[in-house]
């Protein structure tokens, strides 16, 4: 499947510090110190609604990471998954009358140029779950050989229990897990199946659904295995980091690792990074409730995405918060106002502000205090009647390439 067009990216002269990423399965902070190409997974989207700023929070936040990586001076290999048939698809399809790959390949095209509007950089591997089928199918006979994999009528189920770390990634304990993998899509009251946790690997035919032909029978995949087959084909076992939205702790995450740990003997992923959920009219964004604010709607109103990308980084990508207009007109205030100090030439000392700003994202991507410090920057610059300091004659040409290499902020 086709990415985005890639924006272009200054190399910068001043190197980068070491990353540092909390990692939700230990809990602490790790040091990501990759052996060659630092490798990057990130869940995508399920092609059934435009993105809203909830998948834009998300997709910013491990942009940062990506781009903290390459200003230390590695090479990044990222993958992201597009979860073309599911439920979620097939059922919106159904109620608005529209052919389910239609719909698929017209919301993922949007997704594409919210995107590149963003400045969001395209993953190396953009795979899609129908054409990662073959995969999935190979994976699910490595876990039948492992003894992982049982049938209950014309679904193949996952055995948790044949993952020894199972549990380690999330931390969550077995009523948290139930709770959650209702809530998400599972179905913990299937009768027939050995443990209410295991999930379907393969999904039997049914009656006017898509379905593929397998070793076990028409169907298609489970949501879990499809980015566990995608991930172990474009980057190995042990990958560096495995990101997504904190609602993939558990069940999509710690499934995936399952899959694969169970499938090679091999960890899934080094570390686990999550991105905090947006709020919206005092309850999380999500397409079920409706309460969502569209990139694309956003864009066709002719505000600048420049804007739209800092109101998300003057959030930390940890965080929970909630989505108002006055963060976005004050960000459109905000990039005039940086744009009429970079426009200067000349200002505040910048030599110290690219410094912070590299260690900021170098340290758990914390875009807020990068982007603090550019604010410092601009007020002295500006100053209070306007007038700039001209101490630094080269601010704007040091500055600029670094806002849009770490920031991604193309001023």
């Amino acid at each position: 499947m086709r990415a985005w067009n890639a924006p272009g990216v200054p190399v910068l002269t001043v190197p980068g510090p070491p990353v540092v990423l909390h990692d939700t399965a230990t809990g602490g902070r790790v040091e990501s110190t990759p052996d060659g190409p630092a490798r990057l997974y990130v869940c995508g989207i399920t092609p059934y609604d435009a993105t809203h700023i909830g998948h834009a929070n998300t997709y910013i936040a491990f942009d940062l990471l990506n781009r903290a990586w390459r200003s230390a001076g590695h090479e990044v290999r990222y993958v992201q998954n597009v979860t073309d048939v599911d439920d979620p698809l097939l059922e919106r399809a159904e109620r608005v009358g529209v052919d389910w790959v239609e719909l698929a390949e017209r919301e993922t095209e949007l997704f594409r140029k919210d995107m590149e509007a963003l400045r969001v950089l395209p993953p190396a591997a953009y795979v899609g779950a129908v054409e990662s089928i073959p995969l999935v199918i190979e994976l699910i006979q490595r876990l039948e050989a492992a003894g992982a994999v049982y049938r209950v009528e014309d679904d193949l189920y996952f055995s948790v229990s044949a993952d020894p770390a199972f549990g380690e990634e999330s931390g969550y304990d077995r009523d948290t897990m139930l709770q959650l993998f209702g809530e998400r899509g599972g179905d913990p009251d299937r009768a027939g199946k050995k443990d209410p946790l295991d999930c379907v690997v393969w999904r039997g035919e049914r009656p006017g659904e898509p379905a593929w032909d397998s070793p076990f029978g028409p169907g298609r995949p489970g949501w879990h295995i499809e980015c566990a087959a995608i991930a172990l084909q474009e980057l190995g076992g042990g990958f560096d980091v495995q990101g997504g939205g904190t609602d993939l702790i558990f069940p999509h995450h710690e499934m995936c690792a399952g899959h694969v740990q169970v499938a090679t003997g091999e960890r899934f992923a080094q570390a686990y990074a999550h991105a905090g959920m947006v709020a919206y009219d005092g309850q999380k964004m999500s397409k079920s409730l409706g309460n969502l604010v569209f990139v694309s709607a956003l864009r066709n109103s002719d505000i600048d995405p420049v804007a739209i990308r800092l109101t998300l980084l003057r959030h930390h990508y940890r965080t929970d918060w909630e989505w108002t207009d006055d963060q976005l007109w004050q960000a459109v205030d905000d990039v005039a106002s940086w744009r009429r100090a970079l426009a200067l030439g000349a200002g505040a000392p910048a030599a110290p502000v690219v410094t912070e700003i590299l260690a900021a994202l170098a340290d758990d991507l914390d875009a807020p205090r990068a982007v603090a410090a550019v604010d410092a920057w601009v007020s002295a610059t500006l100053g209070t009647d306007g007038l700039a300091d001209t101490s630094d004659p080269e601010a704007a040409a040091t500055l600029l390439p670094v806002l849009d290499a770490a920031l991604g902020l193309g001023l």
